[in-house]
C-alpha cells in the first residue's frame, strides 16, 4: 500500500516531552520505592524512546525487557486483532512491572497485554502511557500514569512512527494528510 502524502505539524514540544517524563518518574519512584529491582516492559516497537528516557530518570533499580505486539501493520487504523510478535526473555513471576506504552488509542493492545503479563503473576504490575486518546477507547482500559491526553488526531514521533517513518523526531507531531 503507497503512503500519501502528508505534512507534520508540531503537537507536543521535546522540552514539554521531557519536563513530563521527570515528573512521571518521581511518581513512578515514589510508587516502587523499596522495591529490589523492577522489571521495565516496553512495548515495542513504539515506546523505545519513552522506555529509554524513563529508566534514565528513574531512581529505583531496573531491569528492562522488551515485548512486541501489533494490531496496526501501516496502517493508520488499529485491526483490533492484537498479535503478539515477540515475548519477554525473563520471567516476571512474584516481579514488579511497569509496562511502558507509546500510545493508548481503542486499548485492546494494552488491555491483551495486561491480561497476558497478569496470568504470569507479577508481584505488582502497574502501566504507562506516553499518550492517551480517550475518545477512541473500546476496551475498558487506562494505564495507570499518561504523559499526554490527546485529541483523536494520528500522530508521530518520539518514537511512534507512519509505515515506520518519523520516530526520530524529538517531538510528537500530527500527522495531516495533503491529498
Amino acid at each position: 500500500m503507497p503512503e500519501r502524502p502528508y505534512v507534520i505539524d508540531e503537537m507536543i514540544s521535546a522540552k514539554s516531552i521531557a519536563a513530563r517524563v521527570e515528573a512521571l518518574c518521581r511518581d513512578i519512584t515514589g510508587e516502587f520505592k523499596g522495591t529490589d529491582k523492577l522489571v521495565v516492559v516496553g512495548l515495542l516497537r513504539g515506546s523505545f524512546v519513552f522506555i529509554a528516557d524513563l529508566v534514565r530518570e528513574l531512581d529505583l533499580p531496573v531491569e528492562v525487557d522488551f515485548l512486541e505486539a501489533s494490531s496496526y501493520g501501516n496502517a493508520t487504523e488499529s485491526s483490533r486483532e492484537v498479535r503478539i510478535l515477540k515475548d519477554l526473555r525473563g520471567e516476571i513471576a512474584g516481579r514488579d512491572v511497569l509496562v511502558v506504552e507509546d500510545i493508548v488509542d481503542t486499548g485492546h493492545t494494552l488491555a491483551h497485554v495486561i491480561q497476558l503479563l497478569r496470568s504470569r503473576h507479577p508481584a505488582r504490575l502497574k502501566t504507562i502511557a506516553l499518550l492517551d486518546k480517550p475518545s477512541r477507547r473500546e476496551a475498558p482500559v487506562k494505564a495507570d500514569w499518561t504523559g499526554f491526553e490527546i485529541p483523536d488526531e494520528f500522530v508521530v514521533g518520539y518514537g511512534i512512527d507512519y509505515a515506520q517513518r518519523n520516530r526520530n523526531l524529538p517531538y510528537i507531531g500530527k500527522v495531516r494528510f495533503t491529498e
